[in-house]
């Protein structure tokens, strides 16, 4: 008789338990399991308060607890639970994690190894969302959509709104406008082909990526940048990227530029823009991720709104990514259970 497989679903208000519960239900219909429900909250200061890890809420006790509890558990799914050495420590029965997100930051990789754990995690399960967040931000930059909703919707001022139907105020348009990408992977490619349908002229530079693209391939950033209108980044954060459009870049572009940066906040440097969009050489800009999650208080993003959209992280967050990212969690659960390699498996 086949062993039954012992999971714990650590789940959140995003990816809910009981999607994990269902993905590996359905996944393992002819292998016997138990699946324990763990819902974490996230963490009430900015991501990574538990040192080893990154971006994990700092619920140690609460993992320790629901791997314990399920006694010998093999298994654990989740997307923001801490993985730490102190974590792995407790329960020695665990054998593989699988991380609901594209990389297992919340897993400390080095404790991981040591107690010969894999680890597995879900590559490209928000790709087509945040390619579509981009483009909805670059839009709403654009056409100033948020402010004129405020002016209308918030102040219930038409006259205040009617500003922006001016040749002055009034924003720019996707078609023929100078678009310039800053990578080319999952979103980026997406991004692409969207901008590319409304009329827009592409530009891409990555330096790591060959074959066809979507748009003009550029080949260094500085040229990109002085041909663009508007530039979106796309780019992974490594030591090399971390910074990457700062003052020097921002002042390349075209006087009136627009940045979007629905990637990770650390490739923009967040005081060089505020210094651009003060003078004018950037009008607007879209900004999803940040240097400091959650933004603090003190930002000078938060004093000019009138030029910004500023949205919490969302890019990733669809019904359809939570679903998509426990299917492929389950996946590779059945995978292991089964004795098959592993798909996405970091090591």
């Amino acid at each position: 008789m086949t062993e039954t497989l012992r999971v714990v679903a650590a789940g959140d208000h995003f990816v809910l338990p009981s999607l994990i519960t269902s993905a590996i239900a359905e996944e393992l219909r002819e292998h016997p399991f138990n699946v324990s429900e763990l819902t974490l909250g996230w963490p009430l200061e900015p991501f990574g308060r538990v040192a080893e890890v990154e971006e994990a809420s700092d619920a140690e006790d609460e993992m320790i607890g629901a791997l314990r509890s399920n006694s010998g558990a093999q298994v654990l799914v989740t997307q923001m639970g801490p993985v730490t050495e102190r974590v792995l420590a407790a329960c020695p029965d665990l054998r593989l994690i699988v991380v609901c997100r594209g990389g297992p930051v919340n897993v400390n990789l080095d404790a991981a190894k040591t107690h010969d754990v894999r680890v597995c995690f879900a590559p490209g399960r928000n790709a087509a969302a945040t390619a579509e967040f981009t483009v909805g931000t670059l839009l709403a930059a654009l056409r100033r959509i948020p402010q004129a909703h405020e002016l209308l919707a918030g102040q219930g001022s038409w006259e205040a709104g009617a500003a922006y139907y001016t040749y002055e105020h009034s924003g720019l348009e996707l078609e023929d406008l100078p678009v310039g990408l800053v990578g080319y992977g999952a979103v980026g490619s997406r991004v692409a082909r969207v901008l590319c349908a409304f009329g827009a002229r592409v530009m891409v530079y990555d330096p790591y990526v060959h074959g066809e693209i979507h748009g003009l391939r550029v080949p260094t950033l500085d040229e990109l940048l002085r041909r663009s209108q508007v530039i979106t980044l796309h780019a992974r954060l490594t030591p090399e990227t971390r910074g990457l459009i700062g003052a020097r870049e921002l002042a390349l572009l075209r006087p009136g530029a627009v940045v979007v940066n629905v990637a990770r906040g650390p490739l923009l440097d967040e005081e060089a823009l505020c210094d651009a969009l003060e003078s004018g050489q950037v009008s607007a800009a879209a900004l999803d991720t940040y240097v400091q999650e959650p933004l603090p208080t003190a930002s000078r993003l938060f004093g000019l709104t009138d030029r910004l959209v500023l949205t919490p992280h969302l890019g990733g967050a669809s019904r359809a990514v939570a679903e998509k990212a426990a299917r492929i969690a389950a996946e590779e659960v059945g995978r292991w259970a089964r004795g098959e390699p592993l798909s996405h498996q970091l090591r």
